[in-house]
């Protein structure tokens, strides 16, 4: 565990004066491992979330966190591929990441490659080649490419001789609990090279914040950026920042940096974004449970007015929802299309996970949507099964 002293320190900017402003217990410490018994989802391993705000950059870190509760590996099943709205996003923003910077032919690294659907597609689109480092990669057989390798390991200074011309890092930082240490190993491992790519995503802590999205809290996400903490940290790392920007419904940020060996200023934190983000983080509580309130109210009227509920979306959004709120029989299954996430069950709560064939004979009243983007591509899924249940979904992402 962090003292005192580490646990008020910013491990994005190294100021001192972190603030502690929600907390959570009992916390699944995985929200995309493949849990194979209803016991042992029920049992599943938990961590305590502290979440603390730095006033000096805006970055959030949950300095409870602790890294020997993670465990990646092959059962991690976090692929989004699976989704034709998800495929259509991802296909769009590579073909503009590569059209922007002509990405042909070059050598792309990514670290924290997961399945290695983007490296895939980077490298077949823009005609690539490519090198994927994750601990939890293993072959679903469904993205072969001649031109990509991978590396079943954690991302550390051992590999830092793999060179490239693009270095790719997507849905991973958030991962990591101290990410300045982390990017200067990536700048270390950059020594010597010329006018590197850097092409970084993450969630969008501005949008939690904003709109208190609860689901989109959960304890592998140690590091919470907003796009200010994120220019923050790569320009602080010395890396020039070509461009940050929300993507997804603004559910991601995108950061486009170049390794250069000038000297880089960091940016400034606008006084207006500064005082607004203290406030929201001040208020944060009290919307949080506000913004509870009428999902326990549903919860509550089943013993007197049951309804068939099924959640859709058994990932890390899915988790979040069921323990925050505690439902256990309440709801008994929850929905989705990933094939390696059937037959499979929630961690903390124990709930099923089905296919979606399976609400053809269960026929639910209400479903629960994780995720707001989906709900077009889940409502058609519904109607072609010849079903029109009552739609109800998290978020309140700005479009």
């Amino acid at each position: 565990m962090l003292d005192k002293l580490e646990a008020d320190r910013c491990p994005n900017c190294l100021c001192d004066g972190m603030e502690l402003f929600h907390s959570m217990e009992k916390v699944p410490v995985h929200s995309v491992m493949n849990i194979y018994t209803k016991k042992d989802a029920l049992d599943f391993p938990t961590g305590r979330i502290s979440l603390k705000f730095c006033p000096s950059c805006g970055f959030i870190s949950n300095r409870a966190f602790e890294q020997k509760l993670m465990g990646y590996s092959e059962d991690c099943q976090e692929a989004q591929d699976y989704s034709g709205t998800f495929r259509k996003w991802l296909e769009s923003t590579t073909q503009k990441f590569i059209d922007k910077y002509d990405v042909h032919g070059k050598k792309i690294i990514e670290i924290g490659c997961g399945k290695g659907e983007f490296l895939n597609q980077i490298c077949r689109m823009g005609g690539n080649s490519g090198i994927g480092v994750d601990p939890a990669y293993t072959d679903n057989g469904e993205s072969k490419n001649e031109n990509t390798s991978f590396i079943a390991d954690y991302y550390s200074e051992k590999y830092a001789d793999l060179k490239g011309d693009v270095i790719c890092c997507r849905m991973t930082l958030e991962h990591i609990p101290n990410p300045y240490e982390f990017m200067n190993i990536i700048k270390r491992s950059l020594e010597g090279a010329k006018d590197t790519l850097i092409y970084f995503q993450v969630p969008n802590a501005d949008i939690i914040l904003k709109n208190c999205l609860f689901e989109d809290i959960y304890y592998e996400h140690c590091s919470y950026f907003s796009a200010h903490s994120l220019r923050h940290l790569f320009e602080k790392c010395g890396f020039e920042v070509l461009d940050v920007r929300s993507e997804y419904d603004q559910q991601y940020l995108i950061i486009e940096a170049r390794h250069t060996n000038k000297e880089v200023t960091v940016t400034p934190w606008a006084d207006e974004n500064k005082i607004q983000a203290a406030q929201l983080v001040e208020g944060f509580q009290k919307v949080y449970d506000e913004t509870m309130s009428p999902w326990k109210q549903l919860i509550k009227e089943q013993p007197t007015n049951p309804k068939k509920i099924v959640v859709w979306g058994s990932g890390s959004k899915g988790v979040s929802f069921l323990t925050r709120l505690k439902i256990f029989s309440e709801i008994e299954y929850v929905v989705d299309i990933n094939p390696h996430r059937q037959k499979t069950y929630m961690a903390g709560t124990g709930q099923l996970v089905v296919a979606p064939s399976f609400l053809k004979e269960y026929r639910p009243d209400l479903v629960v949507i994780m995720n707001p983007i989906y709900k077009d591509e889940i409502v058609r899924d519904l109607n072609s099964m010849g079903m029109n249940p009552e739609i109800q979904t998290l978020g309140m992402h700005a479009g």
